[in-house]
């Protein structure tokens, strides 16, 4: 039931999704008796998107998920874990073309050889099965196992869970697979914006993890007034930054984090 609602509220999360299906609804009510508010709804989906994609808002929304947790601190000493969280790999291409195939969020992939080669002795656990509400994808840690020994990861030292469809599952299924002790460090690699989210449910379900955040989408507060060259990297920019600040209400709200805007651990 969780899955099913995290879906819905996935998509009517979405603003542009949001926008557009009142703008439909506008046209919808054109030929009516109507037809004065359908114009007010088309009008308005007009000039929200416009917002949406071409101000800065879309950066002056992610800006703050993407600071909220500095870059890891190596002086730290050497993990005991690395684990990887999902949604880098798009599986319905990677399995019609027969390769691994990376999204936008390609950074936490490609995060992984290099820390496995700085930490030979940790753990590698890649944590991210189908999303999918309707279509089969695909797996996307089938995928993920092939692009880690492709870039030499020893197949011995790769963790695999394969059945989690939200970042809940990621939390509990990562943590019965790992099983981490008493005084063990793992990392958690996921993109910037998603961390407090990330690290909120992880704290709920008992697993201590120490964030190690990637793929950043700004350059810091240098971007909070930068408007976008084009409506669709608005549009996209935006999407991202209102689900996750919608996703951490949500998320609290039901219980499933740790805190409302999760922060740094003193």
């Amino acid at each position: 039931m969780f899955f099913l609602l995290s879906k819905i509220f996935g998509f009517f999360a979405i603003p542009s999704n949001l926008t557009v299906s009142i703008g439909l609804l506008g046209l919808l009510l054109l030929p009516t008796r109507f037809v004065r508010a359908g114009r007010r709804l088309v009008v308005a989906s007009f000039v929200v998107l416009a917002i949406l994609g071409l101000s800065p808002l879309g950066n002056a929304l992610i800006i703050p998920l993407e600071q909220r947790f500095p870059t890891w601190d190596a002086a730290r000493g050497a993990p005991d874990g690395i684990i990887v969280l999902g949604g880098a790999i798009s599986p319905d291409v990677s399995a019609a073309r027969n390769d691994p195939a990376l999204n936008e969020a390609a950074e936490r992939m490609t995060a992984i050889p290099e820390l496995a080669r700085r930490y030979p002795d940790a753990r590698i656990l890649f944590s991210g099965g189908s999303g999918a509400l309707i279509y089969d994808e695909g797996n996307e840690a089938d995928f993920a196992l092939r692009l880690f020994e492709s870039l030499g990861i020893a197949r011995a030292r790769i963790l695999l869970e394969d059945r989690s469809r939200n970042t809940v599952e990621n939390a509990l299924f990562s943590k019965a697979i790992a099983q981490p002790k008493s005084g063990e460090r793992w990392l958690l690699v996921t993109s910037g914006y998603h961390m407090p989210r990330a690290i909120g449910i992880f704290r709920k379900v008992g697993f201590a993890v120490e964030p190690y955040p990637v793929d950043w989408r700004t350059r810091g507060m240098a971007d909070a007034w930068r408007p976008f060259p084009t409506m669709g990297e608005g549009l996209r920019r935006s999407d991202i930054a209102v689900r996750e600040w919608i996703g951490l209400a949500v998320y609290w709200l039901m219980g499933q984090s740790s805190d409302l805007f999760p922060a740094p651990s003193r």
